[in-house]
């Protein structure tokens, strides 16, 4: 992967694929098409609890306005990430948080953020501090990543499904029950996508 060929959504989207590809099946993709979604499903265990994840990468597809939509109001949870060798990148990070207030209408939704290649030091652009300061600002949990030496991948994900668990359990204090025709939504969402990958962490 060439930083200085990162721009906006084309960065973000290559930063998570490598992510998940990092996540799913322990290797980082050397290419990638940016214009295709791309489905996985994995099941792994976090804090001796047994978690189920469908991941769609849809950053490719924002000018898809109405199905990008859709899946924001499906989503349970969203990594939103940003290449620490791009500032350009990193700004656009936060025109997707805005993305997601503004179609769920909440900011309580479960979101993590990353800062993609620590490893490339010598290319920062973008400050520890800075990615700290949007987190504070998004109130949600952040890490920097390597998703070439799988840096931290692991604890990304962890961090979002004890997000997603404690939304939910605060959901349900507050009386607001899931009900079967969500769950049919985000299905017939998914329905389209081949699963590109099926492991158990």
């Amino acid at each position: 992967m060439v930083p200085q060929l990162c721009k906006n959504s084309a960065c973000l989207t290559l930063c998570l694929v490598a992510i998940i590809m990092q996540f799913i099946s322990h290797r980082f993709p050397e290419d990638h098409d940016p214009t295709i979604e791309d489905a996985y499903k994995t099941q792994i265990r976090i804090d001796d609890e047994p978690a189920n994840l469908d991941i769609l990468d849809t950053a490719g597809q924002a000018e898809f306005t109405a199905m990008r939509d859709q899946y924001m109001r499906a989503g349970e949870g969203f990594i939103i990430s940003y290449s620490i060798t791009d500032r350009r990148s990193f700004q656009e990070a936060r025109h997707f948080k805005q993305l997601i207030y503004r179609v769920r209408r909440t900011v309580d939704t479960p979101v993590v953020l990353v800062g993609n290649k620590s490893d490339l030091v010598h290319l920062r652009q973008v400050s520890v501090e800075e990615g700290k300061q949007l987190a504070r600002e998004f109130q949600c949990p952040f890490f920097e990543t390597s998703a070439a030496f799988r840096y931290y991948i692991d604890d990304v994900f962890a961090a979002l499904v004890r997000q997603i668990r404690q939304h939910e359990a605060e959901m349900v204090r507050g009386g607001e029950r899931k009900t079967r025709r969500s769950h049919s939504f985000w299905s017939r969402l998914k329905a389209p996508f081949h699963k590109k990958q099926q492991s158990e962490h």
